[in-house]
């Protein structure tokens, strides 16, 4: 319940070393994120989205990814990141976006270079990208309208996910840090981080990099930082983790017909109590 002053995830990446980000979809795993050591939390479209059974595909308004960010800012003294999409429409709709995210205390959006609306980077081949001078404006608006200098954007270009290459993607990259963007994240779907690695070894170093290993887990953190990361987000590990922990308890209870075997595999309800700082709201009811 107490208030604690968190510091921006620009303050965060200016300390230094690799920022490790986890992804979750309410305040309950962004606090668990943060006790594990988490630097950071990203407020994952996929997550928000698979949270209420809906496809990750702009089905979900702003609002909605809004207050699931505003949550997890309020109960964390870590930043969150918020997965905001393609900006959720065109350059007048990034500019609302980033005026509302910024007013409630988010200090971190990423915005992607697909076109609205979109669909998740896993789903399908071939996914249409906007032309890199229309993303870069985007890019540009929410830096203008940013009201603190603070605040941060960071632009995911998808052109890895689209097929269309390194070279493509360092050619928007450079494009939208032209536009003012303070970090790039370069996504891949690849089953190897070759094609990042290519990446890294061609950029300048102009801004931070961002990447998302979700489909080559086995890079190390230290191994992605010595090729020039500076930001790892573990993006939808914590909703899979959710959704087989689950089904197995689901399962064993209704299938033994009491809770008894798995109760030694879940934690006690005194520690959800801790989790909700119960005892800091009883002292206001004393």
């Amino acid at each position: 319940m107490s208030k604690v002053r968190y510091p921006s995830f620009r303050t965060v990446l200016e300390k230094g070393g690799p920022v490790r980000v986890a992804g979750a979809h309410n305040a309950l795993g962004g606090v668990l994120a943060q006790q594990a050591g988490f630097e950071a939390v990203w407020s994952s479209s996929l997550e928000v989205s698979a949270a209420r059974c809906l496809p990750d595909a702009s089905i979900l308004t702003m609002t909605e990814y809004l207050e699931s960010a505003v949550h997890m800012q309020r109960a964390l003294a870590i930043p969150v990141v918020a997965d905001c999409d393609t900006g959720y429409g065109g350059t007048m709709n990034v500019a609302h976006m980033v005026r509302e995210f910024e007013d409630n205390g988010i200090t971190a959006v990423c915005m992607e270079d697909k076109l609205f609306p979109k669909m998740n980077s896993f789903v399908g081949e071939g996914q249409s990208l906007l032309d890199t001078p229309a993303f870069a404006a985007k890019v540009s608006t929410a830096k203008a309208v940013q009201s603190t200098e603070d605040f941060f954007v960071i632009a995911r270009t998808e052109a890895l996910i689209s097929g269309l290459g390194v070279d493509e993607a360092l050619t928007r990259c450079h494009a939208y840090c032209d536009a003012g963007a303070d970090a790039v994240l370069i996504h891949s779907k690849a089953p190897t981080n070759a094609q990042v690695l290519e990446f890294l070894e061609a950029w300048d170093g102009r801004r931070p990099v961002v990447v998302v290993p979700t489909t080559y887990p086995d890079w190390h953190v230290d191994e992605a930082t010595r090729a020039g990361v500076s930001v790892i987000i573990y993006a939808n590990q914590g909703l899979r983790a959710i959704v087989s922990s689950l089904r197995k308890t689901f399962e064993a209870i209704y299938q033994t017909g009491d809770s008894t075997q798995v109760e030694d595999l879940i934690v006690p309800v005194g520690e959800i109590f801790e989790l909700q700082h119960l005892k800091e709201w009883q002292k206001l009811d004393a």
